[in-house]
Formats: structure tokens, C-alpha cells, sequence
């Protein structure tokens, strides 16, 4: 998510006013499993997920046939880590836009759950684009 730190939500305030703001709430456990699933294909930047996105043959490449690899922050470990540094420095940016009152935050552990909630936010706050049919 952006902004990470109070120094660009100050910089992200210097070039725009923000009217509201989405925080996602995910279980610690959650994040750090789905992070650690992911493999990428080097060469191209293919992007796999063991649990939602697996490649055809455990470990390769569905167009390349090569090793995929783990990158080193996916590690759990590192993830752990990082997933530890975000909250420390996301926790005065999240308690600045509370303070404006333009925070929404949804909990949860899966997109097709949370997602609604968040459309329907969304589409409160923002007016339909219509066609040149509608208009």
C-alpha cells in the first residue's frame, strides 16, 4: 500500500488533498503464508502462488519449462521480518488519516469477501462513468 511511512503521506499531502483512505486488515498469519507461497520465473517476471496460482509442474515455468525461484524476501522468515518493520512504520499513517476521519478499514483474509465491502465504499464515493450512449 502507499503511502508506508509518514514521510510520504506528508510528501503525498504536499501534491494532493485526500478525501478518503482504505486500510486492509489481514491476520499476520495470513499475509505471511500467502507472501511465502509466491515463485517467480526469473527471466520474465512470472509471478506464481502454490495455493491459488500454481504452475502446471510444482517448481517450473508453464511457458519456459525453467526453475522458478523463491526470492529471498519471500522467504517466511523474511517475511516475517518485513511484515513486522510495515506495521511499525504504517501505525502513525494509519492513526494520521483516523484523525481526519477519512479512514475505512475492512479485516479479513479473503478478496472475494472483503472486496464487496470495499466496492460498495467505493461507489458511494465516486460517481459512475456513463457511456457517450448514457449521456
Amino acid at each position: 500500500g502507499f503511502p508506508r511511512t509518514l514521510g510520504q503521506a506528508e510528501a503525498l499531502d504536499r501534491i494532493c488533498e485526500l478525501d478518503l483512505v482504505i486500510s486492509l486488515n489481514i491476520p499476520f498469519e495470513t499475509l505471511k503464508d500467502r507472501l511465502s507461497a509466491r515463485w517467480v520465473h526469473p527471466a520474465s517476471g512470472r509471478v506464481y502462488n502454490m495455493d491459488f496460482n500454481p504452475p502446471n509442474v510444482q517448481g517450473i515455468d508453464d511457458l519456459t519449462g525453467e526453475p522458478l525461484v523463491q526470492r529471498e524476501d519471500d522467504k517466511p522468515e523474511a517475511v516475517a521480518a518485513r511484515l513486522r518493520k510495515y506495521k511499525d512504520a504504517a501505525k502513525p499513517v494509519i492513526e494520521l488519516y483516523k484523525s481526519r476521519g477519512i479512514l475505512h478499514s475492512f479485516s479479513g483474509t479473503e478478496t472475494n469477501k472483503i472486496w464487496p465491502y470495499v466496492y460498495t465504499l467505493l461507489s458511494s464515493k465516486i460517481p459512475p462513468v456513463l457511456s457517450d450512449e448514457e449521456n
